[in-house]
C-alpha cells in the first residue's frame, strides 16, 4: 500500500514537472515572438521616418534651388507645392516679383554696368533704335518692364542678354577652348590700336588674308597647354613704340585674362621695336547640373 502511494505521488510529481516544463517553453514562445513582433515594427518605423527625413531633405534643397535662382515667384509656404510648380512659367515672371533672387541681381546690377555695356552693344543692330542710335540698359530695362505676357517678356528678357554686359560674360571667359575666337579678340585688340597685323596660324597654321580681313599678326600661334583651362599664346608685335605700348595696353585692359609668361623686345630702328611675348589665356569648363540618388536601407540590410 505504501509502495502504491509512493509511485502516484511520483507520477503526479513527474507530471507537474512536465506541464510547468510546457508552461515555461509556452511562455518562451510566445515571449520571442512578441519581441521579434516589437523589432519588427520598431525598424519598420525607424526606416520610414529615414525615408520621410531624406524626402523632406530633397524637397526643401530643391525648392531654395528654384526660390534663390528666381525661376518661380516665391512659394506660399517653406516649400513649393505641385500646383505651384505646375503653374510656375519663367517667362511670365519680372523681375519686381522675385527680389534679391540670382536672375533678378544678374538683370538689375551686373547687366547694368557701364564699362561692360559698352562691349555687346557694338555693331549690333538688335541693340539700337529705329534711328540708329545704341540703347542705353535704362531704356533696354524700360523695355523689359514695358513687356507683358510671356513672348513679350521672353523677347525682352533676350534683348538684354543680348546688349547688356550679360553677353560679355561668356566672351570674357568661355565654356569651352575656341582657339579662333581668342585669336579674333586678339586680332581686335591689336586693330584698335593702328596696328593690323598680316596673318593669323592658329593651333599652328598659317593662314594669309587680305587687308579687308584683317584678321592675324605673322608668326602668331594659340596652342592647347597641357594645364587645364589655359590656352598658351605666342605672338608677335613689330610696330613703332607708340603704337606697340598701345597694344600691350589694350590687352593688359582687355575683359579676357591674358597672363604674361614671358617677352622679347628687339629694336628694329630708332623707332620701331618688335615685341615677342609668351601668355596664357583662360576658359573655364561648362557647370552641370548631376541628378544624384540616395538609397536609404533599413539597420542591417
Amino acid at each position: 500500500m505504501a509502495k502504491e502511494i509512493a509511485i502516484s505521488k511520483r507520477a503526479k510529481i513527474s507530471e507537474a514537472q512536465q506541464y510547468m516544463i510546457l508552461s515555461v517553453l509556452g511562455a518562451s514562445i510566445f515571449l520571442g515572438i512578441a519581441i521579434s513582433l516589437v523589432s519588427h515594427f520598431a525598424q519598420q518605423i525607424t526606416f520610414n521616418a529615414k525615408v520621410i527625413s531624406a524626402e523632406d531633405e530633397s524637397i526643401a534643397n530643391f525648392s531654395n534651388v528654384i526660390k534663390n535662382t528666381g525661376v518661380c515667384k516665391a512659394p506660399s509656404g517653406s516649400v513649393y507645392s505641385s500646383a505651384e510648380l505646375d503653374n510656375c512659367d519663367p517667362n511670365s515672371i519680372e523681375v519686381s516679383e522675385i527680389p534679391g533672387t540670382l536672375r533678378s541681381e544678374i538683370i538689375e546690377n551686373l547687366a547694368a554696368n557701364a564699362a561692360l555695356n559698352s562691349v555687346p552693344k557694338q555693331n549690333n543692330p538688335n541693340c539700337t533704335d529705329e534711328q540708329g542710335r545704341t540703347l542705353t540698359y535704362k531704356e533696354l530695362m524700360a523695355n523689359y518692364e514695358a513687356a507683358r505676357g510671356a513672348d513679350q517678356l521672353q523677347a525682352a528678357t533676350a534683348r538684354i542678354k543680348t546688349c547688356s554686359a550679360l553677353r560679355v560674360i561668356p566672351d570674357a571667359l568661355p565654356a569651352f577652348q575656341n582657339e579662333e575666337a581668342l585669336l579674333a579678340s586678339l586680332n581686335k585688340l591689336y586693330l584698335i590700336a593702328d596696328w593690323e597685323p598680316e596673318s593669323i596660324s592658329p593651333s599652328g597654321t598659317s593662314e594669309s588674308s587680305g587687308e579687308e580681313s584683317g584678321e592675324a599678326s605673322e608668326g602668331e600661334e594659340v596652342k592647347s597647354s597641357n594645364l587645364p583651362n589655359e590656352i598658351a599664346i605666342n605672338s608677335t608685335i613689330e610696330a613703332d613704340i607708340g603704337t606697340a605700348k598701345n597694344a600691350l595696353s589694350n590687352i593688359e585692359r582687355s575683359i579676357r585674362e591674358f597672363n604674361f609668361e614671358s617677352a622679347h623686345f628687339e629694336w628694329e630702328s630708332d623707332s620701331s621695336i618688335s615685341i615677342s611675348f609668351q601668355a596664357t589665356a583662360y576658359y573655364i569648363n561648362k557647370s552641370t547640373v548631376n541628378k544624384t540618388t540616395k538609397t536609404i536601407t533599413p539597420e542591417g540590410q
